[in-house]
This record gives structure tokens, sequence and C-alpha cells, in this order.
């Protein structure tokens, strides 16, 4: 069967199950979800490859679905909402749970009249933009060009944003303003046996200062020269708040009234992500997004750091990246810290991936110790590339799912 037969006939299954559930309820349903990259989240193959590589039975209390995730300043708003609205009607047609998550802080692309402020030769130019970046010191005279990312490797990424700067928190509301209601319109169009098809919206991916586009000591002056010139000794996460590095944070305080002298602080940085998260969170809260629906998404690289408890607010439910503890949470002393002060009433493993093994049963052991807690929502396994070619992995998941299989809802 093509990919085509393989999207009408899971939409005949979901028009089976979705009289099941209409019946039976999903009130403490959970999701194991695959992320896929960007490029490949709106195409009908990938659904249909996903799908059929993890089916689930009807009565399933534990489901897969997809992660994808929205870069909205990182292109057009025309051509995210358009990649927007085709996800979502793929999951309809395919009966597909879903999160969306939508990221305004590690891919700037679109946007180089945000951080610009150096090159008169380049889209986006303007002086005043070196407001809108991060700084080494207090004041714009040290605004940094460049920043440095390690996802698998080390990668050359745009200035970090400063999370404080009024035109840069305009544009994350603008996005969300534009993007939010085409999510709550196509949700509250389903059916009522659909309706458990929307997980959630993740806002947040890792946030933090200085990890996710760290500035080496001195870093502009290596803008123009080669890239393999580059320091590659990366980040020492034992040294907060500069880990290692020169400390960003001074711009998002400076601009924010925290502080405007002095050393910057693990406190520091850590309140003004939490404030970052709360803002866009209440914004979504504002638009109509329930906190069950609303995810954030921090991390944490030293057991048991301030930054765990960054992402918790009275609008959402908090979220956190797993590879070293994805074995068992219950290990990971800065998520537990933070859970035990959260009122909300889910928690999720939004970016998960266990990396000591490839069998079946110690990836199964896993899942289950994962999923372990009622209240995780949802394990967001990045990513699809990750796992698509191993069969001992998926088989992993497919137990998973099949554990709680006979289970009938209340």
């Amino acid at each position: 069967m093509n990919w085509r037969g393989a999207v009408g006939l899971l939409a005949i299954v979901a028009s089976i199950r979705g009289a099941a559930l209409a019946e039976n309820g999903r009130r403490d349903e959970q999701y194991i979800l695959i992320n896929v990259n960007p490029s490949v989240a709106t195409k009908e193959e990938t659904f249909a490859e996903i799908r059929g590589a993890l089916p689930c039975a009807e009565s399933a209390r534990r489901r897969v679905g997809i992660g994808a995730i929205f870069l909205y300043l990182n292109q057009p708003r025309e051509k995210t909402a358009e990649n927007l609205r085709r996800f979502l009607r793929l999951a309809q047609d395919t009966d597909t749970p879903v999160v969306v998550q939508l990221d305004g802080e590690n891919w700037l692309g679109g946007r180089p009249d945000l951080w610009n402020w150096w090159d008169p030769a380049k889209p986006g130019y303007d002086p005043a933009n070196a407001s809108n970046v991060e700084w080494t010191g207090w004041g714009p005279q040290y605004a940094v060009k460049i920043g440095w990312r390690n996802w698998g490797r080390q990668l050359r990424v745009l200035p970090a944003p400063n999370l404080m700067s009024l035109r840069y928190r305009e544009a994350c509301h603008a996005e969300q303003e534009a993007l939010a209601p085409i999510i709550l319109e196509w949700w509250r169009s389903l059916p009522e046996s659909k309706r458990d098809l929307f997980v959630g919206i993740k806002v947040g991916w890792e946030s933090s200062i200085g990890v996710s586009a760290w500035h080496y000591p001195n870093g502009n002056e290596l803008l123009d020269r080669p890239e393999s010139e580059d320091p590659k000794y990366g980040l020492d996460h034992d040294k907060i708040p500069s880990r290692g590095v020169a400390t960003l944070g001074y711009a998002a305080a400076f601009t924010s009234g925290l502080r405007r002298e002095g050393e910057l602080t693990e406190a520091d940085q850590v309140g003004i992500v939490r404030r970052h998260l709360a803002d866009l969170c209440h914004q979504l809260a504002a638009l109509g997004v329930p906190r069950d629906k609303l995810f954030t998404h921090v991390a944490g690289w030293k057991e048991g750091e301030l930054l765990y408890q960054a992402g918790l607010n009275p609008d959402s439910c908090p979220g956190w990246s797993f590879y070293r503890h994805a074995d068992d949470p219950r290990t990971d002393v800065g998520v537990q810290e933070a859970l035990k002060k959260s009122d909300a009433p889910y928690w999720a493993a939004v970016e998960w991936l266990f990396q000591k093994s490839r069998q079946t049963e110690p990836w199964r052991h896993a899942l289950e110790a994962t999923l372990a807690d009622p209240r995780c929502r949802y394990l967001n396994i990045y990513n699809w590339d990750k796992i698509r070619d191993s069969d001992t992995i998926l088989e992993a998941i497919r137990q998973t799912v099949a554990a709680r299989a006979d289970q009938k809802a209340p």
C-alpha cells in the first residue's frame, strides 16, 4: 500500500475509533509523541509512516502522536500559518494526536530587523538593535554579534535575543496572537470524539540564558574569521552563571530593571527566563488556551540548578528535557524539586531520548518509568530520524502502548 492509501485507511480507522471515544472518554490518557523535523511535519508521508510503524489499539489509554516545531521568527508569518493549518489538517485526517511547539527563541533568521545592529550591508540594519540582543556587560557596547550552539555538534548561530527587549517581546506576542487562534479554532471545530487530538501547545525550547546561544569571550572578533578557528571547548555547566564562557543576561537584566550594576547571578538569569515564559503563557491563556493544554520547556544541565524551576507559572504545565535521566525521571533532583512546587494538573517530558541502549527491554523500562507518574501527560521522543530504522525501539514503543490498551476509560 502506498502512503496515499495508508492515509485513507487511517481516516476510516479514525471514524471507528471516534465512536468508541465518544462513548468511553479519555480523561487520563497519556501520549508518546514522536518529534519530527519541521521540513517534513506537513507531509502526508510522515503521518502515514509513523502511524503505520506505531499503530494504536482503539481502547489504548496511551496513544502515539507527533510533535512539530513552528519557527515563527524564522520565516514569513503567512508561511508558518499555512504550514500549521496543513499539519493540523493531517492530524485530523489521520487521527493523530499532536503537540504544536511555537518557537521564537532559537531560530530568528527571518527577523534581521531584531538583531542586525552591526552590518549596514545586510537587511534589517539598525544600530538600535543592539538593545534587542544579549550583552556581556552593562551597556550596548557589549552587544554580541554571534552565538554558538551544540546540538550534536557546535554550530555558529545568531546572537542570543534579549528576552526582555520590548521589540522582541512584541514580535513574539504578534506571532502567538496570529497562530494560537488557528490551533484553537481547529480544536474547537473537532467533533467531540476527536477533541483529544490536541495534546497541547509548547512554548520555550530548553529556555535559558547562555546555553542554546552562548558566546565565547571576545567572540565578536571571530565573526569574520573562518569557523575552523572557533574555540571548541564549549560549556562547563558547573560554572554558573558563565557556564565557562562569557556570561550573558546583562541586556535582559538592564532592560527589565532587575539589575543595572554588579555581577549577574544564577538567580538573575533564572528570573529572566521565568518572566519570559510566564509572559508568553499568560498571553496564550488570555487567547483561550486552557492550562492543561499549555506546556513550558526548560532544562537543567547541572544537577538541581535553579533553572529547572523557571517553567513554573499559573497558566501552564511545566516540561523538561530528559536525556541523562530518561531512564527514570525520579532520579532527576531538579525536576523533582520543581514538581513539589508545581500546582499544575500535568507535567511532560517535552524532549526525551533514552541513549543508554537501543534494545527493547531497556527502552520499554525507560518509557514506563517516565510515564509511571499519571500526571505525566506526554513524552516527546527526539527525533523520528533517531529511531525510525530501529525495530527494537519501535517494538518497545508498541509494547508500552499495548500495556494499557485493554484498560477502559472511566
